[in-house]
């Protein structure tokens, strides 16, 4: 079993437009909802491809309610999230369909009271031990302290399962010196984390920093990866034009089903890149387009140099 942690859950609305135009009203041509937070998404992708996922974090209000009744009807992800008094946040996707761009709303999320936080870590406790690998993703509601997955990273390592950090800022800092097996930040979180923006150094200055693999997304450019066993560059086939919501999740997801599949870097990363690839051709974020992902997969560019030995 997969375990997701998102303890910033969201229930993900994503409105199409013909065409988005600031301080005008829209016509709203399509409108699609989903259980979201970057870790619900990562669990969706992980089911869609044949593993078996648990997934945690926080729910509470109504639209923790339909997030929850939405979750129920995702085959192979189990529902493991920790009640909450306050309302799990919207996130609210606006795609404008003549240029193809995505306006991305997100809510804070709820205060989690500290009897919240000690049933969620008890909740955490308790699924550890049945776990192959945990994927630790996305920002923390108010409430939840900034050292919160510093001491997840913690416990995983303790119970000798691998852990997948992505998030950003001072919990992906303080986390970092936890020494998560992967962390996989985009550019700009790289770059805020080890203060330089040449991603091949920042790679190696995270790693330096304790992360045992780094995987930066460099977006439309694919994965840039540091690890132990060398270093690698995924590059997609083209650029494909469409919602990039959630296309860093497919990627997340792609990685960690990789570790728990024992298959090579070299691979890990093309599965992640062509997942993170065909998501931007789905029409919501934690999915995928199956037949662009299995064309993709083929085409996807790894290059670099393993490390002697």
């Amino acid at each position: 079993m997969i375990l997701t942690v998102t303890l910033n859950t969201a229930l993900d609305i994503t409105y199409r437009v013909r065409s988005l135009r600031p301080h005008t009203s829209h016509r709203v041509s399509e409108v699609a909802e989903r259980p979201g937070g970057k870790g619900l998404n990562v669990a969706r992708v992980l089911a869609a491809l044949g593993h078996e996922v648990t997934a945690t974090g926080f729910a509470g209000g109504a639209t923790g309610r339909k997030t929850r009744e939405l979750l129920a009807d995702t085959p192979g992800v189990t529902d493991a999230l920790v009640p909450v008094a306050g309302a799990t946040r919207r996130t609210i996707a606006v795609v404008d369909d003549l240029s193809g761009d995505t306006t991305q709303l997100n809510e804070p999320g709820p205060q989690v009271a500290p009897a919240e936080w000690g049933a969620f870590l008890d909740r955490y406790d308790e699924l550890l031990p049945a776990a192959s690998a945990v994927a630790l993703c996305g920002s923390l509601p108010p409430g939840v302290p900034v050292g919160a997955y510093a001491n997840l990273v913690r416990a995983a390592r303790s119970h000798g399962v691998p852990v997948l950090l992505d998030t950003s800022g001072e919990p992906l800092r303080r986390a970092v010196a936890a020494r998560p097996d992967i962390v996989k930040p985009n550019a700009d979180e790289l770059a805020e984390l080890t203060g330089s923006h040449e991603p091949l150094r920042a790679t190696q200055d995270a790693r330096r920093r304790g992360a045992h693999a780094v995987v930066a997304s460099l977006g439309p450019q694919g994965l840039l990866a540091a690890t132990p066993e060398g270093r690698w560059r995924a590059t997609p086939p083209a650029r494909l034009h469409g919602n990039p919501t959630g296309a860093g999740d497919s990627a997340t997801a792609g990685l960690l089903s990789g570790l728990v599949e024992h298959l090579p870097w070299p691979e890990r990363l093309a599965r992640a890149t062509a997942l993170s690839a065909a998501t931007v051709l789905a029409p919501a974020a934690g999915e995928f387009d199956r037949t662009a992902y299995e064309e993709l997969l083929a085409r996807v560019a790894v290059t670099g140099e393993v490390s002697a030995a």
